[in-house]
């Protein structure tokens, strides 16, 4: 629920109330009960805390853990897979122009 601020216009006295959106604002001022008039306030403030604001600064270090793991994994099983690609395409290559040579 907001805290909305309230100001009486005959006693200029403030104050704030916890309501519902779908409240009515309220009408008389609880010191004189004279008129008093809604503010528009300024919300409530974000509060920042720690080194930043990423996902990854608040994982688990298990999480992270398995993380580099999988990371080394994946790297692995890259480059093996370029490696065998470049040679099968050298074997391709040479294949081909063995053949076309003998002909």
């Amino acid at each position: 629920m907001p805290t909305y601020e309230y100001k009486c216009n005959s006693c200029s006295n403030r104050f704030e109330v916890l309501q519902k959106i779908i409240d009515n604002p309220l009408r008389k001022c609880p010191k004189c009960g004279n008129k008093i008039k809604r503010l528009i306030g300024s919300g409530s403030g974000i509060i920042f805390k720690g080194s930043g604001f990423y996902a990854t600064d608040y994982r688990s270090e298990s999480y992270k853990k398995r993380e580099k793991e999988e990371i080394g994994k994946n790297t692995g099983k890259g480059q093996k897979k370029k490696e065998d690609s470049k040679s099968d395409i050298h074997k391709s290559l040479k294949n081909c122009c063995d053949s076309s040579g003998n002909d």
